[in-house]
C-alpha cells in the first residue's frame, strides 16, 4: 500500500510571493551613486563621502541597502577600512558604549 505525502492545505509551495505593493517588481531599482557620476576612484581622504556609507554604530551599510554595484562596494569598503586605520573614521561611535 502506497501513501501519498500530506501537504497543510494553503502550503502552495509553487505560488510565487507578493511583496506589500503588489507584485514582485515594484519596488524601484537603486542606482550606484558612483557609476551614475562617473566616479572611477574612492578616496579614502574624503570622511564626509565615506561617513554616508556607515550607520550610526560605525558598521558599513551593506550594498542591498546603500544601492552601488558590486565593483564600488568593494573599493568603497577597502576605503572605509583604510580611512579606520589611519584614524580619519573611528571603529565604532562614542556613544556606543
Amino acid at each position: 500500500m502506497a501513501f501519498q505525502k500530506r501537504t497543510r492545505p494553503g502550503a502552495g509551495n509553487d505560488k510565487k510571493k507578493k511583496g506589500r505593493a503588489g507584485g514582485l517588481k515594484s519596488r524601484k531599482r537603486k542606482i550606484c551613486r558612483f557609476c551614475e557620476n562617473h566616479i572611477k576612484r574612492i578616496d579614502y581622504k574624503d570622511e564626509r563621502a565615506l561617513s554616508r556609507f556607515t550607520n550610526e554604530r560605525g558598521k558599513i551599510i551593506p550594498r542591498r541597502i546603500s544601492g552601488n554595484c558590486a565593483r564600488h562596494q568593494r573599493k568603497l569598503t577597502t576605503a572605509i577600512k583604510r580611512a579606520r586605520v589611519l584614524a580619519i573614521l573611528a571603529f565604532e561611535s562614542e556613544s556606543y558604549r
